[in-house]
């Protein structure tokens, strides 16, 4: 039976397993650690759990925002969910809503492209442009259920592929770029745009090679699960996740800001936080925490920690712009959607250039339109809609204008890029949020990077997320979205660490999770 982690007798908080940061990873890690029967403690620097899945008033009283992510799509092929290993779906109150339409995409010449929870609907959709498109679509989602699909699920829990057909077809695709997938595969500028707008959902440059599996991967988790919305808010998985923790006696302590990671004979003991609290780890300590930001908090740093923080950049930035609504958007004849997309490929081709030149471009960059209200009114008192807009931005702007003074304009041109393709666009207030508010609304996101940045490996390869979730540090280890398979609501950052620590402590994983 779990017990709360205890003081001891010089007033040091103690447990078996302290878990710095409280992110949904990081809070998934730590369920998966109680459920074995091992006392937790969780550190969150903020006055409010859940990282980036938090739900927010961030314009007026009744107005639910998610702050940072919006849709839980990745998160459904997990066993977390998909088999509901720790009952948060049938036990501890999570829901969630899956939407048809999936997404839509208003374009400039009046018309709208929709993308459907189904790929009969889908297609039929895409034949309106291009009858060879249509069919290429289905090739692209059939080559993925058909065996792709297997080994991307052993990608992302951190498993070696193997050398089976599927696999050696999925390590080609994973080393090409999204961008060379989709012009090879598809002919119509309507159906390109789509397919590049979807590849940018992890927030990754669709040109870089490694991206090569994202128009497949994204379009055939839409088509399954549509966008799929927590019901209450991002914060809804957070507070299951923090209900499950409570019932196994663990602690969760907020505004609890970690300075100091402390080794002794080579070995973690434990965490000390910037007001001078300790906290004894007996048994492992796991960081949550952006991992180009752990070598800090040692004394001495190992090589590999190291290396892993010379290697971390930032990647895309963001920029948000949070509305009130007087009343929620309606498309092309009348249609609703959670979810929006604009930008052609041209327009996020010239977007990703100026990004890395530092500069804005609005003529038709890649933006996501969030109206969770449609389908959730929870968020919004009766008749109004919550929404936002997310794009890149970069951090330094080559203007050397500050963001503080350039934000509002910026946002503002997005609100009128946005209602030229909806004119029910009706905001009753608004809240800008430029990368450096992004980095100061979450400790963990370095360079107003919300989805974990990436690393730049001596050999030249790129990858969204630290390989290992072990440290040369014996009783230290990595989660979070700095580590694999990256950023996003997946939640195998937290699953896939906590399998390893079960592991290396002699429990069996398998008292808690299957063998996915």
């Amino acid at each position: 039976m779990c017990r709360r982690p205890r003081r001891s007798q010089d007033d040091r908080m103690e447990a078996d397993v302290v878990v710095v940061g409280a992110g949904h990873n990081g809070l998934i890690c730590a369920a998966y650690l109680a459920r074995a029967g091992l006392e937790v403690a969780v550190l969150e620097a903020r006055p409010i759990p859940g990282g980036n899945t938090v739900t927010e008033e961030l314009t007026l009283p009744g107005f639910a925002h998610d702050s940072c992510s919006s849709a839980h799509v990745l998160i459904q092929s997990n066993p977390l969910l998909q088999d509901d290993e720790l009952g948060l779906l049938s036990t501890w109150g999570l829901r969630y809503e899956h939407t048809d339409p999936a997404v839509v995409l208003p374009r400039a010449d009046g018309d709208t492209l929709v993308m459907h929870r189904d790929l009969d609907a889908t297609a039929d959709e895409l034949a309106r442009y291009s009858p060879a498109d249509a069919t290429a679509f289905r090739d692209l989602i059939g080559e993925w259920t058909t065996g792709l699909a297997a080994v991307h699920g052993r990608w992302s829990s951190g498993f070696d592929l193997g050398d089976t057909p599927p696999a050696k077809a999925y390590a080609a695709l994973r080393a090409r770029s999204a961008w060379d997938v989709v012009h090879e595969r598809f002919s119509h500028p309507a159906v390109r745009d789509l397919m590049v707008w979807l590849s940018l959902a992890t927030i990754q440059d669709p040109r870089r090679e490694g991206t090569g599996v994202l128009p497949s991967s994204i379009a055939a988790g839409r088509l399954r699960f549509g966008w799929s919305t927590p019901i209450g808010g991002s914060g809804a998985l957070p507070a299951a996740l923090l209900r499950l923790l409570e019932a196994h006696g663990a602690t969760l302590h907020t505004t609890a800001e970690v300075d100091h990671v402390a080794v002794r004979d080579g070995r973690v003991t434990g965490v000390r936080t910037f007001d001078g609290r300790t906290f004894t780890a007996r048994r492992a300590v796991v960081m949550s925490s952006n991992v180009a930001r752990l070598p800090d908090m040692l004394d001495e740093v190992p090589t590999d920690l190291a290396a892993a923080k010379q290697a971390w950049r930032p990647g895309l930035s963001v920029f948000a712009v949070h509305a009130a609504l007087r009343t929620d958007l309606a498309f092309t004849n009348g249609l609703h959607s959670v979810a929006a997309g604009l930008g052609d490929t041209a327009g996020i081709a010239r977007q990703l250039d100026a990004f890395y030149r530092g500069e804005t471009d609005t003529t038709n960059p890649w933006l996501l339109v969030v109206n969770q209200s449609v389908v959730d009114r929870t968020r919004a008192p009766e008749g109004a809609g919550t929404f936002k807009i997310l794009t890149i931005a970069p951090w330094t702007r080559a203007d050397a204008r500050p963001w503080s003074k350039a934000k509002a304009d910026f946002g503002a041109d997005l609100i009128d890029l946005v209602r030229t393709r909806v004119p029910t666009l009706d905001p009753i207030s608004i809240r800008m949020e430029s990368p450096h508010d992004i980095a100061a609304h979450n400790p963990h996101n370095v360079g107003g990077s919300c989805h974990g940045g990436e690393f730049h490996l001596p050999t030249g390869e790129r990858l969204v997320g630290w390989p290992h979730y072990t440290t040369s540090i014996p009783g230290l280890f990595l989660t979070g979205s700095t580590s694999h398979p990256g950023g996003s609501v997946s939640g195998r950052p937290g699953r896939n660490t906590a399998r390893t620590i079960l592991s290396k402590l002699g429990l069996n994983p398998a008292t808690v999770m299957g063998p996915r």
